[in-house]
């Protein structure tokens, strides 16, 4: 270890005698470390974005791509938490504290969701997500050979995120330990505890970044396309190899001081694999579409379909009308389900945090039913009533319909304003934000218009 961060301290001396770096080169080096360090930190946690679509998304902010809402708002959260880590760094008289740390969670996650989880038995479940605080159950994660690793017991945290900020404080106020170990050893500790139910690993990297940003060391890129060696060093460091750990941080460090070498003589700084990383991608994304294209009605395909695209919708549709809900008496949340010619409620509920873990099985069982059994399509009906203006008593409610039809390739989903509105996807499509929003827009509008003629 002690050679590569010799090598390291040559290279900064190499880089701090090419200052001032050209503006132009800074700002296309600047760009690079940007979309590199976000395309790649969320791609290692399973975020689908390209990068053509990373910097589509951060540069011009525009969308394409059939993904979902949350994967493009926690790609932009990402950069916001960036962008302040970066400031954190550039103030020298500001200590790093758990308060920041909660507020980067807070950031990156964007607001509480629902997420697959398994009990203490091994049961499937779905459990909320809390953001900006610290977990409430424990989390673990399942090893290559199958053995379980846990983190910290969820009442362990406080007392361990307390230690580990005096300790981080400490070691930079005495100066002895090389800016490179520190934030290496920062990462790593912070990922033992593991302190939140999601967005830990995102964090790790932020705060190493933010070490190495404080030290006037450029930031650092965990490639995604070298997953499994940045998890087996993390590996090693569990079983006391830190140095192990350590090695490998500093080598992703020596490959930035590398491109910033680049960039200040005026060098290309594209790499080799930029385009093989598209290639392969765009590859992936292909064989996604021609699954999607003759996926069937299966159990396994409705209840995704339930869960990752009619529960967000709905829960889009939800935001968009936070802003109204002050104004009225009160609200009711419907959803009915055509069974047999009948249609009956299936739940009513204030919440979507209050859904029975099995709500999406049982509710994708009786759908399956109806389509391989019965000649009329079965459907969802999601119906939200606000329930009179709080000024005006004489005021009818205002009901707002989202139906859903369930066919053998296909499901439709309609709305009912001035017009009928439908709109067809195949099982396996993913409903991205920009879809949300056509579906939504006319629902809302329509009710803005109810509302001006009503109260006129």
């Amino acid at each position: 270890m002690e050679n590569i961060l010799q090598q390291i301290n040559a290279l900064t001396e190499e880089l701090q005698a090419l200052q001032p770096i050209d503006p132009e080169f800074q700002r296309k080096l600047d760009k690079k470390f940007r979309l590199e360090f976000n395309y790649n930190s969320n791609h290692l946690e399973g975020n689908t974005l390209t990068y053509g679509e990373t910097e589509l998304l951060l540069i011009f902010d525009n969308t394409k791509g059939n993904h979902t809402m949350r994967e493009y708002e926690e790609m932009q959260a990402h950069d916001v938490a960036l962008r302040l880590v970066q400031e954190w760094a550039q103030d020298e008289e500001r200590p790093l504290s758990e308060a920041d740390i909660c507020d980067l969670n807070k950031i990156i996650l964007v607001r509480p969701y629902w997420k697959n989880a398994r009990t203490l038995d091994g049961q499937q479940t779905r459990r909320q997500i809390s953001v900006g605080k610290y977990k409430e159950y424990s989390n673990s994660v399942e090893l290559p050979n199958g053995e379980i690793f846990e983190y910290a017991a969820p009442r362990d945290v406080p007392v361990l995120m307390r230690e580990l900020i005096q300790w981080f404080r400490v070691e930079c106020d005495k100066k002895e330990m090389h800016p490179v170990e520190l934030a290496a050893l920062l990462h790593y500790k912070f990922v033992l505890i593991h302190p939140f139910d999601d967005g830990n690993g995102r964090i790790s990297r932020l705060l190493m970044n933010y070490v190495l940003l404080k030290f006037n060391y450029p930031p650092i890129i965990i490639k995604s396309s070298d997953k499994s060696n940045y998890l087996m060093a993390l590996n090693r460091a569990d079983v006391g190899e830190l140095d192990f750990f350590v090695d490998y941080i500093a080598k992703q460090v020596v490959w930035s001081l590398g491109i910033s070498i680049k960039a200040a003589n005026g060098e290309s700084i594209d790499e080799p694999d930029d385009l093989d990383k598209e290639l392969e991608l765009l590859r992936r994304g292909l064989a996604s579409k021609n699954e999607a294209i003759n996926k069937k009605a299966e159990l396994s395909s409705l209840i995704e379909t339930i869960n990752d695209c009619l529960m967000p919708l709905f829960q889009f549709f939800e935001d968009k009308l936070m802003i109204l809900n002050d104004f009225f008496i009160g609200f009711n949340r419907l959803i009915h389900f055509k069974m047999d010619g009948d249609i009956g409620i299936v739940d009513e509920f204030d919440s979507w945090y209050q859904f029975e873990n099995n709500f999406s099985e049982v509710i994708a069982e009786n759908i399956l039913k109806e389509i391989e059994y019965k000649k009329e399509p079965p459907y969802l009906v999601y119906s939200y009533e606000l329930e009179q203006l709080t000024k005006s008593e004489n005021l009818p409610s205002f009901t707002l319909i989202i139906a859903i039809y369930f066919e053998e390739y296909f499901y439709s989903i309609s709305i009912e304003t001035s017009e009928k509105q439908t709109f067809k996807l195949r099982y396996g499509d993913i409903l991205n934000q920009e879809l949300m929003a056509k579906i939504v827009s006319p629902l809302i509008q329509h009710l803005i218009s109810q509302i001006r003629e009503d109260t006129n």
